[in-house]
């Protein structure tokens, strides 16, 4: 089965999309099934992981009644507060919905400690234990925090979202390598090949840009640790679904028959447990 890793949608709400900056407008407007199924159609992907963009549990139930809508939506990781005192109820609520797999909080935009704050790393622990997994987003300049918390992870499924967005704009390279070198011997912990042209430059990046970040990621974690991922609709601010997919096709295509279909599907399948 293949599968489109990471994606989202939304009912664009200049409030909840403050995010969405000027030079963001391609992006300000609603994304929804009816607008990425061609796309997945087109390239023979037979389903995806909806990813929230809003931190709320309504968020949640909006990823899930799209997802019992369009059988071909996999798979939902959506967002709970891990502090709060009823974390155990609300991850035994979701428990009830086979399609949410996993959560994620937007950790880029937290200050240094929040993630290792000893009650948010044992509320991540927490939903490891309900068998669901853990995205975490952040950027390269918070890597060596996000070993402090992998290591206190050892057995729950972690992901690391668009290979933790080093800044590929200034070909920054040797502090992200050394942090995700160290990563890689946590075999607990998974990467997307993802969300990787918005690090770029939008308007004049090329295929070589990203050529040593995905061979790096392929000699240190393998196949069976990666997984493609679009970031649609964010991507389309640097590029078309379809470069995207194709950048990365083109990428891992001297790989093996079996080791692309690990990239291009099976390992988010195994990962996220979807059927």
């Amino acid at each position: 089965m293949r599968i489109d890793a990471h994606q989202h949608f939304w009912h664009y709400d200049p409030v909840k999309g403050s995010w969405i900056t000027d030079d963001m407008q391609v992006i300000r407007r609603n994304f929804m099934p009816a607008d990425l199924k061609p796309l997945l159609d087109q390239h023979a992907i037979d389903g995806c992981v909806a990813v929230q963009a809003d931190q709320s549990e309504s968020e949640n139930q909006f990823l899930l009644d799209l997802a019992n809508l369009n059988p071909w939506i996999k798979g939902v990781v959506g967002w709970l507060d891990l502090t709060a005192d009823d974390l155990q109820e609300k991850l035994e609520h979701y428990q009830g919905y086979p399609r949410f797999r996993g959560v994620r909080h937007v950790l880029q935009a937290e200050a240094y400690g929040f993630m290792t704050d000893p009650k948010f790393v044992k509320g991540v622990a927490e939903v490891g234990r309900k068998e669901m997994s853990y995205d975490i987003l952040t950027t390269e300049n918070q890597l060596e925090e996000v070993v402090q918390l992998v290591r206190q992870l050892p057995e729950m499924k972690l992901v690391i979202d668009h290979i933790s967005k080093p800044d590929i704009r200034t070909a920054s390279y040797a502090h992200w390598a050394k942090q995700m070198q160290l990563l890689s011997e946590f075999e607990n912990v998974n990467v997307k090949l993802s969300g990787m042209v918005t690090e770029a430059d939008w308007n004049s990046w090329k295929k070589d840009d990203f050529s040593r970040y995905i061979d790096f990621c392929l000699e240190h974690y393998g196949s069976q640790r990666l997984m493609f991922g679009s970031d649609w609709p964010v991507c389309l601010v640097a590029g078309q679904y379809s470069e995207i997919y194709e950048l990365l096709e083109e990428s891992i295509g001297s790989l093996s028959q079996s080791e692309q279909t690990d990239i291009l599907g099976n390992t988010a399948v195994k990962f996220y447990q979807l059927d």
